[in-house]
């Protein structure tokens, strides 16, 4: 019971330090961003920071990964409830509306944008860490482009492109829709409607006419 209380303890420590991190990275950036003020965000002291965490670079990683499985996450859930319903079935032709219904999700908030365009930003300036976010954003494209997979096999779209570079688009254009969103000021609500219909209409561009 103690080994299980001490782990649980362990893993709160660390979810608490990686929340405060998330916020005091996306509101100053990585640099400007010290151990003192994650902990200070967290509640904690130096000392548990670096029990959990070798280095500030190492925390940032594992943000970044988090994100990542994060947004997957997302369209996974939606695309298998879309499944689940007969949604691909019951659309024969529409394409641009097949994808509308399975990215019918709502963006990243504000902040998670942020976060990942300062990720981005260091990974440029840092050799190591940009070599990690690359090894990161392949997993990603890789998770994505079998979620492309599935539904192609469900026989509801045919690409003209591979699986692979299917994903590569969509998440270029989702990263590039949900920061002009942000930049402009835009609503949660008009974020997502935007977001959703310009990833639309490349998906359309991408498949198949039937």
């Amino acid at each position: 019971m103690t080994d299980v209380a001490t782990t649980r303890r362990r893993d709160a420590t660390r979810q608490r330090l990686l929340d405060a991190a998330a916020e005091v990275f996306a509101e100053v950036g990585l640099d400007a961003a010290s151990v003192e003020a994650v902990c200070e965000r967290a509640g904690f002291t130096r000392g548990a920071f670096y029990s959990n965490f070798e280095t500030k670079d190492a925390l940032f990683l594992e943000l970044a990964a988090i994100v990542s499985r994060e947004r997957v996450a997302v369209v996974q859930h939606r695309v298998t409830e879309l499944e689940q319903q007969g949604a691909f079935a019951d659309v024969a032709v529409d394409a641009l509306s097949i994808i509308q219904q399975a990215l019918d999700i709502s963006v990243e908030d504000r902040l998670g944008i942020l976060l990942m365009n300062e990720i981005r930003i260091h990974a440029l300036r840092n050799p190591q860490l940009g070599a990690a976010y690359l090894a990161q954003d392949e997993e990603m494209v890789r998770s994505v482009a079998q979620i492309i997979d599935d539904i192609s096999r469900s026989n509801a779209l045919t690409f003209r492109v591979s699986a692979v570079e299917a994903a590569r688009l969509m998440m270029t254009v989702w990263d590039g829709a949900s920061v002009r969103a942000t930049m402009a000021g835009l609503d949660y609500e008009e974020m997502c409607r935007r977001t959703n219909e310009e990833l639309a209409r490349v998906a359309e561009l991408i498949i198949e006419p039937r």
